[in-house]
């Protein structure tokens, strides 16, 4: 395999991400790009080249450990740790993606959902569910992280996300890192006011959930939510 240097600039890895979209590229390219530089006597090509190789599909190098990944030569503690940053987010994006138009139906499957992600967290994160006309999940994000004992958050935070990809409405959950579900004052104002927010805007609040390690509480099912909403 020819050198990179050999390459003319505008055909090299990064120019050519610049120029026509990560799309364009293929794995080992991209690796390239990760690596950012070869070994003696191998460019960074060939070695992304070997590494792919070495695992022999893309499945398993994403699974691949720091100590598996240091197995080939010239790949040191350091540059393992920067692939397996990457190949960790790609990871994550497959798992969320694979939730996408999934049915939420219960209070308790939204709980399992954000429970991993939240519920030992040690400050308070809001996140939103955002769930087509079916009631199936499109879209989960974070959109907010508060202090040690709330969360500070607006109306346009929240539904800024559910406007973006067309939802039809939403859940809502957020963690109390005190261990205790039971909700505040503040929670109570709060999903008071994105109810008013998402009957302005023709988005629905379906639930919220204050989650803990423990355990959970729906709003909805407490009565705060109105009845319109469903699972």
């Amino acid at each position: 395999m020819s050198p990179l240097k050999s390459l003319p600039q505008e055909e090299r890895p990064r120019e050519r991400l610049l120029r026509d979209g990560v799309e364009a590229l293929s794995i080992p390219e991209l690796i390239a790009i990760v690596l950012g530089s070869g070994t003696q006597g191998k460019s960074v090509l060939d070695v992304s080249h070997e590494i792919l190789s070495h695992f022999g599909s893309l499945e398993r190098l994403l699974e691949a450990t720091v100590a598996e990944l240091m197995e080939i030569k010239g790949i040191g503690k350091a540059k393992a740790i920067q692939l397996k940053a990457v190949f960790g987010i790609a990871s994550k994006c497959k798992k969320i993606n694979a939730l996408e138009k999934f049915p939420i139906k219960s209070s308790s499957q939204a709980y399992e959902l954000v429970r991993g992600e939240i519920a030992e967290l040690k400050q308070e994160v809001l996140l939103v569910l955002l769930r087509d006309v079916r009631g199936c999940l499109i879209h989960r994000e974070q959109v907010s992280v508060g202090t040690l004992s709330q969360v500070l958050v607006h109306p346009r935070e929240v539904f800024y996300p559910a406007v973006r990809h067309k939802a039809h409405s939403m859940i809502i959950a957020h963690n109390h890192p005190s261990g205790d579900p039971t909700p505040s004052s503040a929670d109570l104002e709060l999903t008071r006011t994105l109810i008013k927010s998402g009957q302005i805007m023709g988005i629905g609040l379906d639930d919220h959930l204050i989650v803990c390690r423990s355990g959970f509480v729906s709003l909805r099912e407490k009565g705060i939510v109105p009845e319109r909403a469903r699972y």
